[in-house]
């Protein structure tokens, strides 16, 4: 007996329940004519994922009600082929589908249509609650098993057990399916990625699988949301836990896999992709979310401002990946404090990239406003003030260009930077996007030296001049300025940032680490005061388990201080 089953691994729109549907509609067809008899799609996928306050919203759900019935007729010539959508439910106590919105609970549900029809419901046993996941806001926990019967080739039943996401993540709701009957476990999910949640999901589900002894399928979501990504990497695991099979990452893919029922149990057949490398998955998330972000609403390209350093050639490079280089526009506006290199750099590397490139000298600007200002600072030495009008300059003339032509600005500040405030409220925070928002400056150096070695998208090799990389780097708004002029080094800034802010380590603690405690102290404080920059940051993507965002939820008002 063999039953084939196959993920859609596809990248859905929030909100668009009547073109999620349709996807979703036209995947099943197409699985159908592969002699596919179960289709899995991702957690929420009538709706997107995730529609945060939208769930608060009658009409939003009476509108996923409404595709959900419309998408099981228009599959409903489809007999031999079971469709798993995730979508939100009202369910009564019982898990019947409710009617009245007063009275109606709302669950994280998951149902199966076959010929027409709404067979079973399944609602979300485990609710998560931390990182950037916040379900108890919108939904209710289900408390019950679901187990459907799908016929294999020889018309004996296969009995698949649902999980949604979370669930799999304990040991209950997975037994309790083996208990009802199950023999194999579809889990459909929207796990947001960050650096290694592959590999601990995979594990994770390794546990699973072993401990009840059923093979376990794993189907994924893909795309960008705001500031979170999926990557895909949907998977199927053989009883013991082994890997059988694994779709590609950050793509759409149409992952089958078959089940061949022997006397020893499961045989599993299914395509493999490779494990990846660290630099690998990142540059593949930003690009994926970059591309998302500027597609799904809507903006005809991205601009940006090249400095000719690191963080903005990283940027370009990026941006030139996720949307080809006719979309981008790179603008270089030097001050007196330019140096010549970075000059030479910038137009070296939007040659490279083949993009627009502008140039707009700002010393009349920065000129302009000094004399405005000279009456009011008399008496007054230049200071950071200064250096924070030439960054605001900028600032307001990329915004101007976006305004005029529609495109979104790019910010080009890293995680160091938004961590200790080394950025300038209405300057280079300025814009739309934060592509690098949760990229540590080590790691920026890591990801230029990984896009130089390799050109996934086509778009060109070595895209980034040498000289921007190994050069200290500088925001040029005095004379011979470094970064490290007002940063410990950056290995060790990032260290402490790392501890700190991600895995909420003490500063003693820290110090017991053996880092100096006036680099700690002067860390932490930094971390502290600039809260109030960050409330005003463009959104970025999430690419490590804490990011600055809907992870880092601290009050700017604070006596508290360690």
């Amino acid at each position: 007996m063999t039953l084939k089953i196959s993920v859609a691994q596809l990248n859905f729109v929030v909100g668009d329940m009547a073109g999620n549907a349709r996807r979703i509609a036209q995947a099943a067809r197409e699985a159908q004519a592969r002699g596919v008899r179960v289709l899995l799609t991702p957690e929420l996928a009538l709706c997107g994922y995730a529609a945060e306050d939208l769930f608060l919203r009658p009409a939003f759900i009476d509108a996923c009600d409404h595709a959900l019935k419309a998408l099981a007729a228009e599959t409903a010539d489809l007999k031999d082929l079971h469709i798993v959508v995730g979508h939100p439910a009202r369910l009564d106590a019982s898990g019947r589908r409710e009617r009245s919105v007063s009275v109606a609970s709302l669950y994280n549900a998951a149902s199966v249509l076959s010929a027409g029809r709404i067979t079973h419901t399944y609602a979300k046993r485990a609710l998560p609650n931390y990182q950037v996941f916040d379900e108890r806001r919108y939904f209710v926990p289900g408390h019950q098993p679901c187990v459907f019967d799908v016929p294999g080739d020889d018309g004996r039943p296969v009995r698949l057990g649902l999980l949604i996401c979370e669930d799999a993540w304990f040991d209950a709701p997975a037994a309790d399916a083996k208990a009802a009957g199950a023999e194999v476990l579809a889990v459909i999910n929207a796990s947001p990625f960050h650096t290694g949640k592959g590999g601990e999901r995979e594990a994770t589900m390794r546990e699973r699988a072993s401990a009840v002894g059923l093979p376990l399928v794993y189907a994924h979501l893909v795309g960008g949301q705001d500031e979170i990504v999926f990557e895909g990497r949907s998977f199927v695991l053989n009883a013991d836990g082994a890997l059988a099979g694994r779709a590609i990452s950050f793509e759409e893919s149409k992952f089958d896999m078959a089940f061949a029922r022997h006397s020893d149990g499961w045989h599993i057949t299914a395509d493999t992709d490779r494990a990846h490398s660290q630099e690998a998955d990142l540059w593949h998330a930003l690009v994926l979310g970059v591309r998302d972000y500027i597609g799904k609403n809507g903006f005809p390209g991205a601009l940006l401002g090249l400095s000719g350093g690191i963080d903005s050639a990283l940027v370009l490079a990026i941006a030139v990946d996720a949307l080809g280089q006719d979309r981008v526009r790179a603008v270089m506006m030097p001050s007196p404090y330019t140096a010549d290199i970075s000059w030479i750099d910038a137009r070296d590397m939007a040659a490279r990239m083949g993009v627009r490139y502008d140039e707009i000298a700002i010393a009349p600007e920065f000129e302009a406003f000094k004399a405005s200002l000279a009456p009011l600072f008399e008496g007054r030495a230049e200071d950071t003030t200064e250096e924070n009008l030439q960054a605001r300059i900028r600032g307001t003339l990329l915004m101007a260009l976006s305004n005029k032509f529609g495109s979104i600005v790019l910010t080009t500040g890293n995680k160091s930077e938004m961590a200790t405030g080394y950025c300038t409220l209405y300057g280079d925070m300025a814009g739309g996007f934060a592509v690098i928002k949760d990229v540590a400056k080590t790691m920026v150096f890591r990801l230029a030296r990984w896009r130089n070695a390799h050109d996934p998208y086509g778009t060109g090799a070595n895209p980034i001049p040498e000289r921007i990389i190994t050069r200290p780097p500088s925001a040029e708004l005095r004379p011979d300025q470094k970064d490290q002029d007002s940063l410990p080094e950056y290995d060790v800034l990032d260290a402490i940032i790392e501890r700190y802010m991600e895995n909420d380590l003490s500063p003693a603690q820290i110090v017991a680490e053996g880092f100096a405690k006036a680099d700690v102290d002067k860390v932490v404080r930094l971390i502290r005061i600039n809260e109030y920059k960050r409330r005003q940051a463009p959104v970025g993507i999430r690419v490590t388990h804490r990011s600055f965002g809907k992870d880092w939820r601290y009050p700017i008002t604070s006596q508290y201080r360690a």
